[in-house]
């Protein structure tokens, strides 16, 4: 098996950063690699392995000889970057937003829906962060009854919007305890003590971009059809990492909260945390800095035919950033699809 060439686009970032910690612990194989960023942290120094890199301004040329990108530097330096990387041969796996619904482009859970890779053209979509972590959870159980409908809501926390975000909760809290006035930039509402019901930009149908993105990218990752229900209401909470999520699923055939258990407990990359007798169940600070998407609170839902109800977090900059795209260039590597 070739080694590849590496690049890790938006390196300095909250995800870049995430997913170098990721490439050492998974002793992800490589023959070079380098670190791009945008021109303001060009010529700055970064240690990887215990060797030190200068990270280079992100320029369609610095794509030459390179394999596989890992990229999170946005949905903009996507749409310009990308075309030039794989021009160039390589097999760009993107972060943002910009690739995800294009007919053309996989839109991948590693360990869900790997085979979709083999279909790629150079470009290969990581989804979005509250889509990841629901995609362990419900494959194996659509495996079982198939899905008819659901609902779910998330509970997200400030460091999917980035580094900005974590410290306007930081900020804003210090001011809240000392009684100061604050003014919030980042969020459209104070995010101290606070929650906000919208994630992103409204759409003319009353559903947030971040809503959208659940039902769309769901249905796409399980090749559901398209008439699938799927409603999602996605809130940020005062929480630095870690989002969780309720959701109300009802299937085509009867699953009892038995079955949906024992199906979780053998699930790749699933935990389940469920015993409510002792106060057994996930929260944010359970799935900090770890891989897996915990889940608890399995039970039978009493307003639909056929439907459980659980509750799911996980580290949304690991499973639903860094680690995803990390895992999907494992795969690439060993499917040899570069």
């Amino acid at each position: 098996m070739r080694k590849p060439n590496i690049a890790v686009l938006g390196a300095t970032g909250v995800v870049g950063r995430e997913i170098l910690k990721i490439l050492v612990e998974d002793n992800v194989p490589f023959e070079n690699i380098k670190f791009l960023a945008s021109a303001k942290s060009a010529g700055k120094k970064i240690t990887f392995k215990d060797k030190e890199y200068t990270i280079i301004e992100a320029k369609p040329e610095v794509f030459e000889g390179i394999d596989i990108v890992l990229a999170s530097a946005g949905g903009s330096t996507s749409l310009a970057l990308a075309p030039e990387a794989v021009k160039r041969g390589c097999v760009y796996i993107d972060n943002s937003s910009a690739f995800r619904m294009e007919k053309d482009v996989p839109l991948v859970i590693a360990g869900v829906n790997d085979d979709d890779l083999k279909n790629h053209h150079g470009i290969i979509a990581n989804p979005n962060c509250s889509t990841s972590q629901l995609m362990l959870v419900l494959k194996p159980l659509h495996d079982y009854a198939k899905i008819k409908r659901m609902i779910v809501s998330t509970y997200q926390a400030v460091s999917g919007a980035g580094l900005a975000a974590i410290n306007e909760l930081k900020e804003n809290t210090i001011a809240d305890n000392e009684g100061k006035s604050f003014e919030n930039v980042k969020f459209k509402k104070p995010i101290a003590y606070n929650v906000i019901p919208q994630i992103d930009v409204f759409c003319e149908n009353g559903y947030t971009k971040e809503e959208m993105k659940v039902t769309n990218e769901t249905r796409k990752i399980l090749h559901l059809d398209a008439s699938t229900p799927i409603s999602c209401t996605a809130v940020r909470v005062p929480v630095f990492h870690g989002h969780s999520e309720a959701v109300t699923i009802e299937f085509e055939k009867e699953i009892t909260p038995e079955k949906a258990r024992e199906i979780l407990e053998k699930a790749w990359g699933v935990e389940v945390m469920d015993d409510v007798e002792n106060y057994i169940y996930p929260t944010p600070k359970d799935a900090a800095g770890k891989n897996p998407v915990y889940v608890g609170r399995i039970r039978k839902n009493i307003a639909f035919e056929n439907a459980i109800d659980l509750w799911c977090v996980a580290d949304n900059i690991r499973i639903g950033a860094a680690l995803n795209t990390v895992r999907i260039a494992e795969s690439v590597i060993k499917m040899g699809l570069f």
